[in-house]
C-alpha cells in the first residue's frame, strides 16, 4: 500500500521525448503565464511539458489540448483510459528488446499494429529506444529513425504513466486530434492559449517539420500569425514559442513589445555541437 501511494504522488511529466520539448526552459515559460484563466488551450501539445506543469497545480480551469499527430493523441487517450494494459504491453516490449536490441527494434519499427494498445506501446517503445528520441516520419507517414545508442533505456516508466493517467482522469480535460484553427474556435476573453508550433527554420539545414506526414511550413506560420491576431482581437491572452528567425520577427513586428528572447539547448540535434547556444522567442500579447 505504501508503495502504491508513492507511485500516485509522482508529479506527471512528458511520457515521450518530443522535438522542441520545453522541460529545460519551463521555469522561464511559466513565469510568463497568467495567474488566472477560465480555459487553457494548447493546440501543439507534443510532449506536454507546459500542460503537465500547469494542470498539476491547483487551478480551476477547463483544459483543451490537441495535436495534429494522431498516434500521439491516441497515446494520451490510451494512458487516460487503459493505463495498466499499456504498461503490460510496454513490459513485453522491454523484455524482448533487452534480449536482442537491434533485431527487435527494427522488427517493431517495420511493424504496423492495428490495435489501440499495440499502436501506442509501439510509439512509446520506439521513442524510448530510437536515436535521440527523435519522432520523425517520411512523406508516406512511416517512422524512419534508426536505433539509438542506449545501454539501459527506460522503456517502462510505470510511475510516470500512472501519474499521467491519474491527472488526465481527474481534471476537466478535452484531448483531440485537430488543426490549430479548429482547436481555437471557442477561445474567448478570460482564456489563455499557449502556442508551441514546429519552429520556423533559421537555416536551410535546420528544416525539421516532419512531426506528421504533413509538414508545417511558412504558409502555416502565416496562418498561425493570423490566428494570433484574431485571438488578440477577441481579448484572449496568447503566448507563442518560436525560433528567432527573420520571418517570425517580421510577422510579429506588431507585437515587438511582447517579445522575450531566451537561450535554449536543443538536445535532439544529431550533431552535439549544435545543441547549445540557440536563441528562441516567447511572444505574448499581454
Amino acid at each position: 500500500m505504501k508503495q502504491e501511494c508513492q507511485i500516485l504522488s509522482v508529479a506527471p511529466k512528458p511520457f515521450v521525448k518530443w522535438a522542441g520539448g520545453k522541460r529545460q526552459i519551463l521555469p522561464i515559460i511559466t513565469g510568463h503565464i497568467p495567474n488566472r484563466f477560465e480555459q487553457y488551450f494548447e493546440p501543439f501539445l507534443g510532449g506536454g511539458a507546459v500542460f503537465f506543469n500547469l494542470v498539476s497545480q491547483d487551478r480551476k480551469a477547463k483544459w483543451i489540448v490537441s495535436d495534429l499527430n494522431y498516434d500521439l493523441v491516441l497515446s494520451y487517450i490510451t494512458i487516460r483510459d487503459r493505463t495498466k494494459e499499456l504498461i503490460s504491453s510496454l513490459e513485453s516490449h522491454a523484455q524482448s528488446y533487452f534480449k536482442s536490441p537491434s533485431k527487435y527494434y527494427y522488427k517493431v519499427r517495420e511493424s504496423n499494429p492495428k490495435g489501440q494498445i499495440d499502436k501506442v506501446s509501439r510509439l512509446i517503445f520506439l521513442n524510448k529506444t530510437c536515436f535521440n528520441g527523435l519522432y520523425r516520419v517520411n512523406s508516406k507517414g512511416k517512422f524512419n529513425v534508426p536505433l539509438g545508442r542506449y545501454v539501459n533505456p527506460n522503456i517502462v516508466n510505470k510511475e510516470n504513466l500512472l501519474a499521467v493517467g491519474r491527472i488526465l482522469q481527474s481534471k476537466d480535460i478535452s484531448i483531440k486530434c485537430q488543426d490549430f484553427e479548429d482547436a481555437l474556435k471557442h477561445a474567448g476573453e478570460d482564456d489563455f492559449v499557449y502556442l508551441d508550433p514546429p519552429y520556423q527554420p533559421i537555416s536551410t539545414t535546420a528544416n525539421f517539420t516532419s512531426y506528421t506526414d504533413e509538414n508545417f511550413d511558412y504558409q502555416d506560420q502565416k496562418r498561425l500569425y493570423a490566428e494570433f491576431k484574431s485571438l488578440d482581437r477577441k481579448g484572449v491572452k496568447v503566448l507563442l514559442s518560436n525560433s528567432k528567425s527573420r520571418e517570425i520577427l517580421s510577422l510579429f513586428k506588431e507585437f515587438t513589445k511582447g517579445i522575450v528572447e531566451i537561450n535554449a539547448n536543443r538536445f535532439i540535434n544529431s550533431v552535439s555541437q549544435k545543441r547549445t547556444g540557440h536563441t528562441e522567442l516567447l511572444i505574448k500579447n499581454y
